[in-house]
């Protein structure tokens, strides 16, 4: 009879994959080698090797696994509203304090995604790029469903993807050591957005 998987299999391998984020973040996926991602994780070469086949399956795994989280996440979102536990007047800010939060829990994946996906080949970069794309238009369906006018003037494509270009590279500077850390920082992005967006959809004088 053929051995079953180890109790802790999927807490190595969760292991694992937390070291090889933060490794590919410091150094970059180019920058590092299996035997880095061995000596990090505290595993042998071989070790790591019954776990991930090479690096690219660990880049694979971690940033698809940090889109998965956060489409799952918009879909926690979208289920809430539904059964009437969001306010349908604050999607946007809701969904802007849920990723900030997100993102300081998965620093190191986050910047993965965002400065390693070029490493990954046409399939799984047009997989991954087809579940951001799904969140920038649940960002868009919430913005046109908390400013119709905007909504009217076909502005919440580009106003999302304004939104993420100002999220998206907090990691490149935001550091909670001082007085502001992340879910004061969630409440202020969602504040910053949200009365930005008020001040454009206003009818202008």
């Amino acid at each position: 009879m053929p051995r079953g998987r180890a109790a802790r299999y999927g807490e190595q391998q969760d292991s694992i994959l937390q070291h090889a984020a933060a490794l590919f973040a410091a150094r970059g996926f180019q920058g590092t080698s299996m035997l880095d991602l061995a000596h990090a994780a505290g595993v042998s070469k071989a070790l790591l090797y019954h776990y991930y086949e090479d690096k690219y399956q660990l880049l694979v795994a971690i940033a698809e696994g940090h889109i998965d989280r956060l489409v799952a996440l918009v879909a926690e979102e979208e289920s809430l509203a539904a059964a009437g536990h969001r306010s349908s007047a604050h999607r946007l800010e809701h969904l802007v304090r849920r990723f900030v939060e997100e993102y300081a829990s998965a620093r190191a994946h986050h910047q993965v995604l965002v400065q390693d996906l070029k490493y990954l080949d046409e399939d799984d970069q047009a997989r991954i790029r087809q579940k951001e794309r799904q969140v920038v238009a649940a960002f868009a369906q919430a913005i046109a469903a908390d400013w119709p006018e905007l909504g009217a003037r076909k502005l919440e494509k580009p106003l999302s993807m304004l939104l993420f270009g100002m999220i998206n590279w907090l990691f490149t500077w935001f550091r909670d050591e001082g007085p502001l850390d992340y879910p004061a920082l969630a409440r202020l992005v969602a504040g910053f957005a949200t009365g930005g967006l008020s001040r454009i959809s206003a009818p202008s004088p």
